[in-house]
């Protein structure tokens, strides 16, 4: 079985974000963070489940994600992504990820958890650590979803 936790921070909302990835597998450890100059927590929440399925090289495993969002966890469980696929978005944001996601996810047994953020899950912490500490670095790259859905929407600043 892999284990991913995941964790996605911004500040401001919108403002500068980072995501941290934590993967357990056979007694390996991979960890990955990326930040953004403009985004979302949102974002970032399911930015980070979606690259750390991206770095799975194969699907032979069951996998469990951990994340302390309820945004990603219910919209994946309750049956949300669905619905929104079918309404085309309708009035949803993140579109962009959440194809994304639908992309990838169908080849991975994966099983959702949620954890409640800042508190005593280790790799959960560790995960928010990664994410601060990505969206401090300088020269943040562009999130292009996030500018582009702005932009279409004629938002000034």
């Amino acid at each position: 079985m892999v284990q991913i936790f995941t964790d996605g921070a911004a500040r401001g909302n919108p403002g500068p974000g980072g995501l941290g990835v934590v993967m357990l597998f056979n007694g390996h450890r991979k960890e990955h963070s990326e930040g953004y100059r403009r985004t979302t927590n949102n974002r970032m929440e399911l930015l980070a489940v979606i690259r750390a399925l991206e770095f799975l090289k194969t699907a032979a495993h069951p996998v469990h994600v951990y994340s302390d969002s309820k945004y990603v966890i219910n919209s994946i469980t309750k049956g949300w992504l669905k619905t929104w696929i079918k309404t085309g978005f309708k009035g949803k944001k993140n579109k962009d990820l959440w194809l994304r996601y639908h992309a990838i996810a169908p080849q991975f047994q994966l099983t959702f958890h949620w954890v409640k953020g800042h508190a005593d899950n280790k790799e959960n912490n560790r995960c928010d650590e990664l994410a601060v500490a990505a969206r401090r670095k300088p020269n943040l790259p562009i999130d292009k979803g996030y500018e582009a859905s702005k932009s279409s929407n004629n938002e000034l600043w």
